[in-house]
């Protein structure tokens, strides 16, 4: 069997399910290009960042507390990825300016600009050259693609997208002024840029999934399409219908 088929986070509840998951796979071979991701949706997101530049498929099996982009695990694991669905999803890219430097990093699910005072942030948001918004004055804003757009983003009440709709949403967190601002979808090609309107009173961080950059000044956003992750699901929980169980959800809600 070759170990680098799976990757495995070190809890404990992933370090049975990775034993157990070897010998199902020592008995009958898994295809080479599958890679088996062992933890919760934190995990998944560091582990495709670590293989941006991989064109292996990667199925997880969830080992945490929600599992969004994992699959339930099954003593049937072999017959489960060879009927799994492929889903392909690009990342966001965000270059971050402060006073020092800049500063990239991709995100799967959203890019958050939170304010890191007591004081509200104000902040201008553009689609290219043209103005969305002169000035939020909020808690901060989200930048979410379809696969987050069931994460943090509908916690703020940012918009469901569909997986295949080709679409970003920005979404404001506590907005104070103007109040009625319920956030933009824009299309995927779009360059989103978030500037710090007062950096000195006013201070921001910018994240990108996990990863956390402070006191930027502008934050330039967009899709990297040459970027494919390569996901597989079940054949009855594919990431698709999971976006449109969350969909009516939110109807009834």
């Amino acid at each position: 069997m070759n170990k680098s088929l799976i990757i495995s986070d070190k809890n404990l509840k992933s370090i049975k399910l990775k034993k157990k998951i070897s010998q199902i796979i020592s008995k009958r071979s898994i295809p080479s290009n599958v890679v088996i991701v062992i933890g919760g949706d934190g995990f998944m997101l560091q582990t495709l960042k670590k293989n941006k530049n991989s064109k292996k498929t990667f199925y997880g099996v969830n080992s945490g507390n929600y599992g969004f982009l994992m699959n339930k695990f099954s003593t049937n694991l072999i017959k489960n990825i060879s009927k799994a669905k492929n889903i392909i999803i690009s990342p966001l890219e965000m270059a971050v300016k402060t006073k020092k430097n800049i500063k990239k990093s991709l995100a799967i699910n959203e890019v958050s600009i939170l304010r890191q005072s007591r004081q509200a942030a104000n902040l201008s948001i553009k689609k290219n050259s043209k103005n969305i918004i002169k000035k939020l004055v909020s808690d901060g804003v989200l930048v979410s693609t379809p696969a987050g757009s069931t994460a943090y983003n509908l916690s703020v009440h940012g918009p469901i997208l569909n997986l295949n709709s080709k679409k970003v949403s920005i979404a404001p967190i506590s907005a104070f002024r103007p109040r009625r601002w319920g956030g933009k979808i824009l299309s995927d090609k779009s360059k989103v840029i978030i500037t710090n309107l007062n950096p000195k009173k006013r201070p921001v961080s910018a994240v990108a999934d996990n990863f956390e950059v402070r006191n930027a000044i502008k934050i330039i956003i967009s899709v990297q399409k040459k970027i494919r992750f390569k996901l597989l699901y079940d054949k009855n929980s594919s990431l698709q219908k999971k976006i449109k169980l969350e969909q009516l959800r939110k109807e009834i809600d």
